[in-house]
């Protein structure tokens, strides 16, 4: 059983952590700013302007769910503080495991602002655009491009995020050749952006008579959705659109009409397709933000010769490339070569348990200790 002194060790390491956030995430400043703008929002003709009016409100609704973090951390904190000054006061071996549970609260609160204060990148507050591509090798890789399709979509479901179909394209005998979906929620992009890039699976092959073991690659690319004030030229005569019949998992609306819009980029050579809207105008609407935000990132790179670090899916989806292992035989593993964190429960990982990649990702960039693959 740890003991008191243990936990007030521990504690105190929390509380330094604690003020450390608080400078960090810049807690006083951020009350003054919720002020400021609560003021603004009751001036006279503040709602006439529909635009200002909503970047207001979503300030103030980042800052407002940033101070009721760090005053439940702060919270949590003083429970256990005054949970082992009690202990110290009147010792009672059976207060120690709630008191050991307390501190542990505070250390959790610590790790996931601590994440927050990694979430600073432009986009990171912004929805994701996860586009999938199943790698060579037929049938097999096709299926476990649905796995990762499946995998994210629990992810996004546990963190309370919605996700929205933009583009799928069933497989030739089982999962799918490629999808593109929209996952909305706070800091989608910042959380997923660490995803971005080739995933290795190593099983034994259901479609496989022989039961042998088969290695499949397939590929995920991570966009930002961008705003309405980014501004990307592009011009007409460079896109060539493309239209057909919808089909895969997309709604009542699919296989109905050849409303689905593929456009190709003639310069670079991107592809984007979206078929899950209602109307082609609509699929093409949401096929041009997809352009428009990898357009955006060619530009922020500012080399066009690096144009195939932004066109990911275009490089070869095999081995030598993968950011990521998933092992189902001869033994379990999930192994991330950037960080070389890994785990054993490979059923957790396929039903959406990806935090601790994640977080191991976002620690190691922070650090700057990313390994390349």
């Amino acid at each position: 059983m740890i003991t008191i002194d243990e936990l007030k060790v521990q504690l105190a390491e929390y509380d330094k952590a604690v003020k450390d956030l608080e400078e960090a995430l810049a807690i006083e400043a951020s009350r003054k700013r919720v002020q400021e703008l609560e003021h603004t929002m009751s001036r006279p003709g503040f709602y006439d302007d529909a635009e200002l009016s909503k970047k207001v409100f979503d300030e103030v609704g980042d800052l407002k769910g940033k101070l009721s973090r760090f005053e439940k951390l702060q919270g949590l904190y003083d429970d256990a503080e005054t949970m082992i000054e009690m202990l110290d006061e009147e010792y009672d071996p059976a207060m120690i495991p709630e008191a050991e549970e307390a501190v542990n609260a505070v250390g959790k609160a610590v790790d996931e602002l601590q994440l927050m204060t990694m979430l600073n990148g432009e986009y990171d507050h912004s929805n994701a655009i996860l586009t999938f591509h199943a790698g060579t090798g037929g049938t097999e890789a096709q299926d476990w491009a649905e796995m990762l399709y499946r995998m994210y979509n629990k992810w996004a479901q546990a963190h309370g995020m919605t996700v929205e179909v933009l583009d799928y394209q069933d497989g030739d005998e089982a999962g799918m050749k490629s999808a593109s979906m929209m996952v909305k929620g706070a800091n989608a992009y910042g959380l997923l952006k660490s995803e971005n890039g080739v995933h290795r699976l190593v099983r034994v092959s259901p479609f496989d008579a022989n039961a042998r073991r088969q290695t499949s690659f397939a590929s995920l690319e991570v966009m930002p959705e961008l705003d309405n004030t980014i501004q990307v030229d592009i011009r007409p005569e460079d896109i060539e659109m493309q239209v057909y019949r919808s089909s895969g998992a997309g709604g009542q609306h699919i296989n109905k009409t050849s409303s689905a819009v593929r456009l190709i980029h003639k310069p670079t050579g991107i592809v984007v397709s979206c078929q899950t809207q209602r109307s082609q105008f609509q699929n093409r609407d949401y096929a041009m933000e997809m352009l428009k935000a990898k357009l955006y990132q060619i530009a922020k790179q500012q080399h066009m010769d690096k144009i195939d670090d932004i066109k990911g899916v275009q490089n070869e989806i095999a081995w030598g490339h993968q950011i990521r292992s998933y092992v189902f035989m001869p033994y379990t593993m999930v192994k991330d070569h950037r960080t070389n964190y890994e785990t054993g429960n490979v059923d957790a990982v396929m039903d959406g348990d990806l935090d601790g990649f994640i977080f191991a990702y976002l620690k190691a960039a922070s650090r700057g200790e990313l390994q390349d693959t």
